[in-house]
């Protein structure tokens, strides 16, 4: 590998042929797959005297231009056909045999279980036969799929279901038309013996949507919350957006063995089954509000990222951020509107924050990859979202509904670019494009440094901001930002303040959002009557870090009417709690006192107060550290926790107490509330080891219905208590074990375990019957929790950095993006302490030397050491 293999934005040009009409035939045998693929071709670009096919390990059987065989017509590769013909319009037929039950990768066609089932997006449709494989072609299909009735009595395609047939000798046919042009990475088969759970919804204009949820056979009673879910979601973006569904039917196919979350296909969602099956006994809170917001963000991709697409995989953001800020506004309006935005945030944190500190830090619109796959990341994602939630601040409700509507009207059925969209909203005005325009080309988390002046004979206050823009990682200098910042000036007892701004520009957006755009601002407000305590950048407006040393965090863990703001004052005490144990030795007795008014409010929603409750983690607070030396915060981080539970240890076990109600599994914001609360408590009462408690969470475990208090307990006991966790973990394992669901949870229990010994039990896990390293959700929950183990993983002997290198080598010759993902643990590499900085550099040298190192794997590994 080297970086010549680097694909760059700035070399795009458009195919010179599309693809308007493609009808598929899928053959589906015992050892093989045998796909008819016929296209009308239109010649775009009439200087053009050949087609270029993207196709990777296909067996290619017959090529036909008009019905004529193409001999000699065609040169082939490892990565594509160059196909001459030199005609405006023509019909190609491409012939191929793929192999899905050898496909490890599960990109193409693959075998999960005992379903065939596909995943395209990026770049998974030239396993399956040559196509111009990129998402500026974009084709209606016709899907003709022939197999085995009793093996495969469940066939599925994308669109409307339009014609089926029962064949001779026990095989049948069903055919699939999809009328809305769409790229090859949303083109979905599904075939297999699949229980179904049925349902239906009318549309706002009246029409009936068929509505159906495939499994394995025995999990039907698993789908429940899934198809409400879908149902709200349907309902809501008719409501917000006023987009109905345009298909018949709409199907969900749960299979367990997924690169991704789930795939937004047009009118066949396929979905890591995580994201759909959940009971009471299996699936935690977590599960059940994750289900709801994947299927809510997959059904939203619809109209945001279907019937309008990226042009390229530079625009990925264009849906994948759009859609994830759609799915967070409907969770937060289906649940909490603050502890959403906390959840939001908190993710955004301990996973963007990480990315944007290290090797690997892009924009949110990337100049250039080697590996697409590489680029389905928090920054994309979350970070896109964040941008759009800033447009919509910007803009207001109102009028970013209109610019959606104009977007909508203008691009249906297109292939665009981020600009189009940032057109659209910009057709509303409301904010200066070509300096909002940097969130999108610039990379890191940028920090905003805060100072605040009162005059109180003049009654004049005083906002001094600066903003501190990181270099990108090729060390060039970066440009200030154009934001919305969110503030309140609260008085002694925590009432807003009267103020006028004193300020001739545009700067004030509405009442308490400043318009922020220059490096370094100030901003004067007169008639503030008493020294003012700010609340600044409530409801997290802006993605940035915020540093401001006169802040009161204990009066705003009290005051503060903004919920974020609230949560996050606990944060900050807390960190700055722990720095101070760091330097002297001493456990801050002002931050216990804070904690303890936090923990005695009543007022607070118990979500919300759990939140509150909780101190930083080790992620969040290396950070913080220049030079990452996990040992200090860890221990800083215990001795907190344990002074915290010894003052409070009574009125925690009241609140314990309280709010247990082991025969509980409701969903609704109470029942939440109260597993929340009495978990955060359970969570420092366990420090102290004391029998009575440890009495309390063996009863948890034993008693309680939820997957939520079984789950908590058990991780409790084996941190706290391995002895009396052992019998629990035993009981666990033999309860669920064909459970695999389930089983993804016992095995991040244990490797997520931060006592003595978990890199050696990790080890011995990988020969357990139930961990199958073919299986993603498997090898994220032992591996990928391991590499998130911060005392584990960078342990000062080296042996989680060697372990994972040597399985990120294995793994890359079985699925090089599940590979890819795991490396991503190294990133911390050029900010770790010397010594474990050495160690660290050993094993990521060990994987480079790797001769048939893939792509994805190389990429970042390289950027990690450059």
């Amino acid at each position: 590998m080297s970086l010549n293999n680097t694909i760059h934005l700035k070399d795009y040009t458009q195919p010179s042929h599309h693809i308007r009409h493609t009808d598929m035939t899928f053959e589906i045998f015992d050892e093989h797959t045998l796909v008819i693929n016929r296209m009308q071709i239109t010649r775009s670009d009439k200087s053009a005297g050949s087609i270029y096919l993207n196709g990777e390990g296909l067996k290619l059987l017959c090529v036909k231009i008009d019905d004529v065989k193409a001999e000699g017509q065609f040169t082939k590769t490892d990565k594509g056909m160059d196909l001459i013909c030199d005609k405006d319009e023509f019909v190609l037929q491409v012939v191929t045999k793929i192999y899905p039950d050898d496909n490890t990768t599960l990109e193409g066609l693959y075998r999960s279980g005992t379903i065939l089932c596909t995943q395209n997006e990026p770049e998974g449709f030239r396993h399956i036969t040559y196509f111009i494989d990129r998402p500026d072609n974009m084709s209606t299909f016709t899907t003709t799929i022939i197999a085995e009735t009793e093996r495969y009595p469940v066939l599925l395609g994308n669109g409307n279901l339009v014609e089926t047939e029962v064949y001779a000798e026990g095989r049948q046919m069903v055919k699939w038309e999809d009328p809305f042009a769409k790229p090859s990475y949303l083109f979905a088969l599904v075939a297999g013996d699949l229980g179904v759970v049925n349902d239906s919804f009318t549309t706002m204009s009246g029409r009936e949507i068929e509505l159906n949820i495939y499994v394995d056979r025995g999990n039907e009673n698993k789908c429940g919350h899934a198809m409400r879910s879908l149902k709200n979601s349907m309902k809501w973006d008719e409501e917000v957006y006023g987009r109905e569904y345009d298909l018949e039917i709409y199907n969900i196919v749960a299979v367990d063995s997924f690169n991704m979350g789930a795939m937004e296909n047009k009118g066949l969602n396929i979905f890591n089954s995580h994201y759909v099956l959940a009971d009471e006994d299996s699936a935690t809170d977590q599960n059940f509000m994750g289900i709801e917001s994947v299927i809510a963000h997959e059904y939203f991709h619809n109209w945001t990222g279907n019937r309008i697409t990226c042009r390229d995989w530079f625009q990925l953001t264009l849906k994948e951020g759009l859609t994830v800020f759609r799915d967070q506004s409907f969770s937060a309006d289906m649940n909490d509107v603050s502890v959403q935005r906390i959840s939001d945030v908190k993710a955004l944190r301990e996973r963007q924050f990480v990315e944007d500190a290290g090797p690997t830090a892009h924009p949110i619109k990337p100049e250039s990859y080697i590996e697409i796959n590489n680029f389905y990341t928090a920054t994309i994602y979350e970070k896109g979202a964040e941008v759009i939630r800033m447009i919509h601040t910007l803009l207001g409700e109102a009028k970013f509904r209109k610019g959606m509507d104009l977007y909508f009207e203008t691009f249906d059925a297109q292939a665009v670019r981020t600009e189009d969209f940032l057109w659209a909203m910009h057709s509303q005005g409301g904010f200066d494009l070509e300096r909002f325009s940097r969130w999108y080309s610039q990379e890191r988390t940028p920090t905003l440094e805060v100072r605040e002046y009162y005059d109180g004979e003049k009654q004049e206050y005083r906002l001094s901001l600066q903003q501190v823009i990181p270099e990108n990682v090729k060390g060039e200098k970066q440009q200030p930002y154009y934001f919305p910042l969110a503030f309140t000036l609260l008085d002694s007892k925590g009432n807003g303040l009267a103020w006028n701004l004193e300020d001739n520009r545009q700067t004030l957006l509405k009442n308490s959002i400043l318009i922020v755009q220059e490096e370094v601002e100030e901003f004067l407000f007169t008639g503030v009557t008493e020294k003012p305590i700010l609340s600044i950048n409530n409801n997290f407006s802006a993605p940035f870090k915020i540093e401001h040393d006169q802040a009161d965090y204990g009066y705003l863990m009290q005051f503060a009417t903004d919920g974020f703001i609230r949560y996050e004052a606990t944060q900050k005490a807390a960190m700055n709690a722990i720095d101070m144990f760091v330097e002297s030795g001493e456990v801050d007795t002002r931050y216990l006192e804070n904690f303890g008014t936090i923990l005695a409010d009543n007022s607070l929603g118990l979500e919300s107060k759990a939140f509150m409750l909780e101190l930083p983690t080790l992620s969040v607070l290396m950070q913080e550290q220049v030079e990452i030396d996990i040992v200090p915060i860890s221990k800083a981080l215990n001795v907190l926790k344990h002074a915290l539970a010894s003052r409070y240890k009574d009125t925690m076990l009241e609140l314990y107490r309280r709010y247990h109600r082991a025969s509980n599994s409701e969903l609704d914001a109470q029942s939440m509330g109260e597993r929340s609360i009495k978990n955060a408590v359970l969570s420092y009462l366990m420090v102290l080891e004391d029998d009575v408690i440890n009495a309390l969470c063996i009863e948890q475990y034993e008693v309680s219905v939820t997957m939520t208090d079984r789950i908590v307990a058990l991780d409790l006991l084996e941190n706290y208590t391995p002895d009396l966790a052992e019998e629990r973990l035993t009981h666990f394992y033999e309860r669920y074990k064909d459970d695999t669901l389930v089983m993804n949870k016992y095995l991040s229990v244990l490797s997520a375990s931060e006592r003595e010994g978990t890199i050696d039990r990790v080890q011995a896990l990988q020969n357990d019957p139930v961990y199958d390293v073919k299986v993603p959700n498997l090898v994220r929950a032992l591996l990928g929790v391991f590499a998130r183990n911060a005392v584990a993983f960078h342990a000062p002997t080296g042996h989680g950095y060697a372990f994972l290198a040597e399985k990120v080598i294995e793994i890359d010759t079985i699925n090089p993006q599940i590979a890819s993902g795991l490396t991503t643990a190294f990133r911390s590499y050029d900010r770790l302490n010397p010594e474990n900085k050495e160690l660290m550099k050993e094993a990521l040298e060990m994987i480079l030397s790797e001769k048939e190192i893939s792509a994805n794997v190389y990429e970042i590994v390289q950027k990690i050491l450059d």
